[in-house]
């Protein structure tokens, strides 16, 4: 294997044989924060450690903590750790490691400055392709999935919402399976059950021919919570030891609320989901030193007029820059959150919250950038036509971190002198051979002169979308999952639903 690096980029051949296989892109040129404010930070966040402390009631996460020297309020379930413990878990957890996905060019590699896009959030609402809002169900899981495996700039599946029609109790194996049935992209997901988690599991590796294999290439990761301020709850406490056991991805997500569940200055928010994304590495690691965690973060604000809570805000934005920079001063890979949008529509203010916000993490070299495909208002409400929307935004990310590539043949001067004064490039090789690299092109976005525009139906960004949705959802795909385990898995699992492709979804394409 042989690789290039080209500014913000590198290229993976394969063999030699001129082949691309991947493309892997970094970021890291936008840095929010100084050098100073990063260790201002991060000595406010030991102090908050050292002496305000955390809750987490949960005995058995309380012992681990006490027997590697933390001192602990056993009456009070609260934690202090020393500075010594917090460095000691940093370092074993792993600053990089590879998400595999289940189909070829689908690995990811997790850490660095190396940034990778993908699904997110727990919708409780879809917004269909018929323009629908409704409650989300199990086929939107699928189908959802199915346009994720299908979009170029997409890199890991998080399944983005809850399905009304599925029992809880069967949640966690319906969402993952469905995931895993439809998109052979590394995927996540929260957690509802232990026993949810742990059938899961089996599930994965049943799949991967063991749980061994599994372990060896994990293509499944969880999503536990912390809450803020500064608390871990019993229940997600046995969730993140459960998962760092097993060894599998894990992130611990914290999502501080600027003005609300932490103090309002953007700089004490970074302070106190410092912390808690601290401690969320430091359960992983005293439990399973060295299992792959992220530095996990979903910083918030308020619109102080509204008391609503918002995602898309630039100060979000701005956060999640600084909270990449914090990652990489710990050499620890980031779990962020933007692309997120408070429109409750695919509309301008979509797109400039998404891309804004998108640009930011990218430029800052974020890791595992979710929530960027598909959320609105935010995050309630997941939509069919902004996942093309937002795979647009996000290619357009993607190409600003690959920058201008300079060398002998892009500064082209044998071409210019060859055109000379008052030539044109138009039929030149040089022209042809840049011409679907040199430039990104939009899908949902119109480029065409406005007559040509109007003659093909005046559509806006919303309705290409809408047709480019339908269109890839109606393309056939092989299993992803080979019949013969599918039907061991379903019949381990009876409580698994079926869910057929097109399930409760109408589209209305030109063709009718």
């Amino acid at each position: 294997m042989t690789g290039t690096s080209i500014k913000g980029f590198i290229l993976i051949y394969a063999g030699g044989t001129g082949t691309m296989e991947k493309l892997t892109y970094e970021g890291g040129g936008y840095n929010v924060l100084t050098e100073k404010e990063i260790s201002q930070i991060h000595e406010t966040s030991i102090k908050v450690l050292e002496n305000v402390g955390f809750e987490i009631n949960y005995p058995p996460a309380l012992e681990i903590f006490e027997k590697n020297g933390a001192t602990v309020d056993h009456q009070r379930h609260r934690i202090y750790v020393t500075r010594d413990l917090v460095s000691r878990c940093v370092k074993q957890a792993p600053a990089e490691f590879v998400f595999y996905g289940r189909k070829e060019g689908n690995d990811i590699t997790i850490g660095g400055k190396k940034v990778n896009f993908g699904t997110g959030g727990l919708a409780l609402y879809v917004l269909d392709l018929e323009r629908n809002k409704r409650p989300g169900e199990i086929h939107d899981v699928a189908e959802l999935a199915r346009l994720a495996d299908r979009l170029e700039y997409l890199n890991f599946f998080i399944n983005p919402l809850y399905p009304h029609d599925i029992n809880i109790e069967t949640v966690d194996i319906n969402t993952r399976y469905q995931s895993l049935l439809n998109t052979g992209k590394p995927i996540m997901g929260g957690i509802f059950s232990k026993q949810g988690l742990e059938d899961s599991i089996k599930i994965a590796s049943i799949i991967a021919g063991g749980l061994e294999k599994l372990q060896r290439r994990p293509f499944i990761g969880f999503i536990s919570s912390i809450t803020s301020p500064l608390k871990i709850s019993a229940e997600q406490a046995e969730y993140i030891m459960e998962v760092a056991r097993y060894g599998l991805p894990l992130a611990t997500s914290t999502a501080p609320a600027a003005g609300a569940t932490a103090p309002i200055t953007l700089a004490g928010t970074l302070v106190q989901q410092n912390a808690e994304a601290l401690m969320g590495i430091m359960l992983s690691q005293l439990v399973n030193p060295g299992a792959p965690v992220l530095y996990s973060a979903v910083p918030i604000t308020m619109d102080m007029r509204t008391m609503s809570f918002l995602m898309g805000s630039i100060e979000s934005g701005l956060m999640n820059a600084a909270i990449t920079q914090m990652a990489h001063y710990y050499r620890l890979p980031c779990y962020l959150t933007v692309g997120t949008t408070d429109s409750k529509l695919p509309d301008a203010q979509a797109a400039h919250e998404s891309a804004t916000t998108g640009m930011l993490a990218a430029l800052a070299g974020g890791n595992f950038i979710h929530e960027a495909f598909g959320m609105l208002d935010g995050a309630l409400t997941v939509s069919y036509a902004q996942y093309i929307i937002d795979n647009d935004i996000v290619g357009s990310c993607l190409r600003t971190l690959r920058g201008i590539e300079i060398n002998q043949d892009s500064l082209a001067y044998d071409i210019i002198a060859k055109v000379g004064p008052g030539g044109n490039y138009l039929s030149e090789e040089h022209t042809i051979k840049y011409m679907r690299t040199e430039s990104f092109a939009p899908q949902a976005s119109d480029r065409q002169p406005y007559q040509r525009w109007l003659d093909a139906g005046s559509k806006d960004s919303w309705k290409r979308a809408e047709e480019l949705a339908a269109q890839f959802l109606q393309e056939p795909s092989d299993p992803i999952i080979p019949p013969e385990i599918d039907a061991r898995v379903r019949e381990e699992f009876p409580e698994l639903v079926t869910v057929e492709k097109g399930d409760g979804l109408h589209w209305e394409t030109e063709s009718g």
